[in-house]
């Protein structure tokens, strides 16, 4: 075997690739090459079973096994104790395709794009180590909630699956860097991805959304934001279905707005809650507030003076809209948010 493998010098990389091979067994590798041998380089050969015998490589830290047709990845890869790195790239595996204890492992970045994954396995979410996650084109019809597990993530890509959501719960990665959900199905984005404090690129192409959270504005270290692809509504639009508020909430927003002030002992729990649920008019002349009945407002936002994008805003009232100019300046509008200058969002892709 080892005369078709092509080998460095220092004996730390043993490259298989490219050899047709259907099947490999490397119990004939000299126990030295095993011990130094730290990349170990499979793909583009026409493997169906993972060959155990690569679990022999104790010193093992990145293995690229993409481009064959591989299942299932077998018990003993939970062998490879110092594997940092696994690449798997278009195969035939799935969610069903890991052992149990696979999400022990101290692996920091998994790449299987292009596989027969449909949910994303159990297994990933217990990676504490984590930090690389490429899933694109795949079969992925959800994000699961507990992907906030994951607390090491830097970079998430899952681009070309069928994803038609984004749950909150995504939010709480605070140390993501790169977050690439492209060539889905997404309608909307949540504004509690403001809490992305780290996020540098977002990629939203080709999916289905209209319009974004305003919230988005507070991203401060965004350098890059694709949107190209989307049914973004392309002029200023205002949704003034508006449903008057309940009593419970005209009188929360009395208490919240007149600052009256009261002790969680004045009231019911549920009470004290739900009071602490107010959210602030974005309307800078206005120091109402609101709790679930609110008024659906879209405004565009110059971006680098350069492009115009469709931002979603939650008023109090039908009364905190203005219509739009061709050079609209609305009382909605707040000073920061007129202009999103080339230093804050270095580029925006909409074509």
């Amino acid at each position: 075997m080892e005369l078709f493998a092509t080998v460095d010098q220092g004996g730390c990389i043993l490259d298989l690739s490219h050899l047709n091979l259907e099947s490999l067994n490397l119990d004939t590798v000299g126990d030295e090459r095993r011990r130094v041998t730290q990349q170990l380089y499979l793909y583009n050969n026409r493997l169906t079973v993972f060959p155990a015998s690569v679990c022999l490589f104790s010193k093992l830290e990145v293995l690229d096994i993409s481009n064959n047709g591989l299942t299932v990845l077998c018990e003993d890869i939970q062998r490879l104790s110092n594997l940092k790195t696994l690449i798997a790239k278009n195969n035939r595996l799935n969610e069903f395709s890991f052992p149990n204890e696979f999400g022990s492992m101290q692996i920091d970045t998994l790449n299987f794009s292009g596989n027969m994954f449909e949910e994303l396995p159990i297994q990933f979410l217990k990676l504490q180590r984590l930090k690389y996650l490429s899933l694109g084109g795949n079969r992925l019809k959800a994000i699961p909630p507990e992907i906030e597990n994951i607390t090491s993530l830097e970079m998430l890509y899952l681009g070309g699956n069928l994803i038609i959501s984004i749950p909150p719960e995504l939010a709480n990665l605070r140390g993501l860097r790169y977050l690439v959900l492209c060539d889905n199905r997404i309608q909307s984005v949540p504004p509690q991805l403001t809490r992305l404090y780290s996020l540098r690129c977002l990629s939203l192409h080709n999916n289905l959304l209209t319009y974004l959270p305003r919230e988005i504005l507070s991203l401060v270290h965004l350098e890059e934001l694709s949107l190209r692809g989307n049914p973004l509504v392309v002029r200023f639009i205002k949704d003034m279905t508006y449903d008057p508020p309940s009593l419970l909430e005209l009188a929360g927003r009395t208490i919240k707005s007149r600052n009256l002030h009261y002790h969680p002992n004045d009231l019911p729990g549920n009470l004290v809650h739900y009071l602490d649920l107010a959210s602030k008019c974005p309307n800078p002349k206005c120091t109402g507030v609101y709790f679930d009945s609110c008024v659906r407002h879209i405004k565009f936002v110059d971006f680098c003076g350069k492009y115009r994008l469709p931002f979603m805003h939650y008023l109090c009232s039908p009364e905190c809209t203005s219509p739009c100019s061709s050079n609209p300046q609305s009382d909605a509008e707040s000073e920061d948010e007129r202009c999103v200058s080339a230093d804050r969002l270095q580029r925006v892709l909409l074509g």
